[in-house]
């Protein structure tokens, strides 16, 4: 194996280097020319383009005050619009939008290649806003005041330099802040360590320290409850990707709130909600992990451990990647059965938690998200929730549901983009290497036959405790499904389909189980004949990226072709580039022995040998992506064209760890990503 301290392509690793973008100027002309040149490559953007751009799509709302606030980008706003308007309205077909900020033309005013990155708003009357910019797409960003009514930036108003900051209000003109401060203010990952007061009128420099945590943290945060009665400030530091220790911040003093430190503390009024992580034990109980419970939060600070369980997971069910959600007085509880939506209502009543299925006629990807804002005097909306489906061949529609009853009102429904007559879809399972039973969903095109000869992509990320849902795709559906495509989304360890289990089955010295189920899944494809081996390609994005440079490298055989976007792929390196020192926790650390020892066995980029015969290969990444660094992909493209592989290789110069600023950067990156796929895998 290569050592890093002798590698060759270190130099790839410069984001801004000029022979780095030498290199990537190269290499993006040679890969764009061959897939770009192809009448595939301009039909397949031309309908993704189209998609992305249809003003009739469900606009995707939140709730402040009396208004529904959205973000918006669509062909003649290509950096979008900030804007809001009335449930009434939005209740029309062609509801009349307030525009609250143009991004465009602050872009072209300002010359800044501006991307919206969200806006926190003051409650009760939601007047002054921090609004959050990225250029081009990056994670760090800059932070600005914003008057609504005036819909302008605030002269000499809370401005944030660009930088991954965390930050919220306290008062009108107090903020808590996490920033960099300057040198030793921020952790090994690159966010804040160190969360101070800030007040307005004053320098951010002088602002008071109220909280540090150390710099082998993953980031300090902070967060401010207003509700009226229930006033909070909670404040705390990450120690990993999935430990906290959090302390409740009381006239300017720290009282540490005791807890699991893997467990998710959330509070809502007089209660606090614990998502267990790992077993825990009370008295002579044990509560699973994966558990909800709930406890009076003046209970749980007075040390007292009287839980209430609201959920309990089985071998089938979890709590989804969404978990649960709150109106008023109840408790929304998104549940997958065998990935399947379900949702649960909970009400303390008579001194108990008591409990509804809510009736849903419907079996795919289901969530619920409370609409209650206690800031708005005697509440119309106190205890409805927007609810949310959709499935593979079915468009996404949005719901205004009541707790307590299963009657609701379509709000909103997506367009149809795709033909699905004669589709189907089905929930298949493999075995993996050590037994264990894989789901995943096939989607079957029109006129499907099971002849071993359909161009089938297998999608997978497996990591992180997120769980592959069904979803629906126009661009899939317009540039894949319509063409006789097969699609297929694997439910592999690593993810969160079947609760922390599930996801910790696969972590560190077990991740090359995550891979063995992505095989698996690939070998059943095979031998049901839906594939074979030239003509099955893999796809994954992120964590998805490291999953399909592994498994290319490992099983070689499988596959007759590869998209890896903004990958991780250097294992070796991973935790001294950009935020990979947060991932420790589900990696390992490389500067150990014992557990290198694991991890350069699966890391591909020490792996990819000379003389194996390795399917055709589209890397794609981004340069302003500064969470995985593009040096992964880089290194790794260099590497095998350097042995003698098939290597395409493309770089968004903006886009930032989501690959495209805007929708026609996104249509360009998916045509390029399914015209490669198509025609590496003999479609017709």
């Amino acid at each position: 194996m290569n050592s890093a301290l002798n590698d060759p392509y270190l130099w790839l690793e410069e984001v801004q280097g000029d022979k780095a973008l030498a290199w990537v100027r190269e290499r993006n002309a040679v890969s764009t020319s061959l897939l770009q040149a192809q009448p595939l490559f301009a039909d397949n953007k031309a309908k993704v383009l189209a998609i992305l751009n249809n003003r009739d799509q469900i606009p995707g709302v939140t709730r402040r005050g009396n208004h529904l606030y959205n973000f918006w980008r669509d062909d003649k706003n290509p950096r979008g619009l900030w804007r809001r308007t009335s449930l009434e309205e939005y209740r029309k077909p062609q509801p009349l939008w307030d525009v609250l900020l143009d991004l465009d033309a602050l872009g072209k005013t300002e010359n800044e290649n501006w991307v919206w990155a969200g806006a926190d708003c003051l409650a009760p009357d939601y007047n002054r806003c921090l609004i959050s910019l990225s250029r081009g797409g990056a994670d760090a960003k800059v932070t600005r005041e914003f008057d609504v009514s005036r819909r302008e930036f605030v002269k000499d108003g809370f401005v944030l330099p660009e930088a991954k900051s965390q930050l919220d209000w306290v008062d009108i003109d107090t903020l808590l802040v996490g920033t960099d401060f300057g040198p030793g203010s921020m952790t090994k990952s690159g966010y804040a360590r160190v969360i101070k007061q800030w007040k307005r009128g004053t320098p951010l420099s002088s602002s008071v320290i109220i909280f540090e945590g150390q710099e082998s943290d993953v980031s300090a945060f902070a967060s401010v409850d207003m509700t009226p009665g229930f006033e909070r400030t909670i404040v705390g530091r990450s120690t990993d990707f999935y430990n906290t220790e959090i302390s409740l911040w009381v006239n300017g003093r720290l009282v540490k709130i005791d807890k699991p430190s893997d467990a998710s503390l959330s509070w809502h009024r007089e209660w606090a909600f614990l998502l267990l992580k790992r077993d825990m034990q009370v008295d002579n109980r044990t509560y699973k992990n994966g558990s909800l419970l709930a406890i009076k939060f003046d209970e749980l600070m007075d040390g007292k451990r009287s839980y209430h369980l609201l959920f309990e997971p089985t071998g089938t069910r979890s709590l989804s990647r969404e978990g649960f959600s709150t109106t008023r007085d109840h408790v929304l509880l998104n549940i997958l059965d065998n990935v399947a939506g379900r949702i649960e209502e909970l009400q303390f009543k008579e001194g108990r938690w008591q409990r509804r299925d809510v009736k849903v006629p419907l079996t795919g990807t289901l969530s619920a998200r409370g609409m209650h804002d206690p800031f708005v005097k005697d509440d119309p909306l106190a205890n409805h929730y927007l609810m949310s489906y959709l499935d593979f061949l079915t468009p996404a529609s949005l719901y205004l549901g009541n707790a307590g009853s299963d009657e609701r009102e379509l709000l909103k429904s997506n367009p149809v983009f795709f033909d699905s007559q004669g589709m189907r879809t089905e929930q298949r399972f493999a075995t993996s290497k050590d037994g264990i039973q894989v789901p995943y969903f096939v989607v079957y095109p029109k006129n499907y036959k099971t002849d071993g000869a359909n161009p089938t992509v297998l999608y997978g990320y497996g990591g992180y405790q997120i769980s592959m849902a069904p979803f629906y795709s126009g661009g899939w559906g317009t540039t894949w499904y319509q063409r006789g495509g097969v699609f297929v989304v694997a439910n592999i360890r690593g993810g969160g389909e079947f609760g922390p289990a599930w996801h910790q089955s696969a972590i560190k010295q077990n991740k090359q189980k995550s891979y063995d189920d992505f095989a698996a899944v690939a070998e059943d494809l095979i031998k049901a004949s839906i594939t074979q081996p030239k003509h099955l390609g893999i796809m994954g994005g992120s964590n998805g990226g490291l999953l399909v440079g592994a498994v290319m490298v490992q099983r070689p055989e499988l596959f007759g072709a590869v998209v890896c976007s903004v990958p991780l792929l250097d294992m070796q390196r991973y935790h001294k580039l950009l935020a990979g020192n947060s991932w420790m926790a589900e990696y390992g650390d490389p500067d150990k022995p014992e557990e290198w020892a694991y991890i350069s066995k699966y890391s591909p980029y020490q792996n990819v040998k000379q003389g194996v015969k390795y399917p055709k290969v589209l890397f794609a990444t981004s340069t302003r992506d500064d969470r995985v660094h593009p040096g992964h992909a880089r290194k790794m493209a260099a590497r095998m064209i350097e042995q003698g592989h098939e290597v395409l290789y493309f770089e968004n110069i903006e886009g930032g760890h989501g690959g495209a600023a805007d929708n026609a950067q996104r249509a360009n990156l998916v045509a390029l990503e399914n015209t490669f796929l198509w025609q590496a895998l003999g479609g017709k």
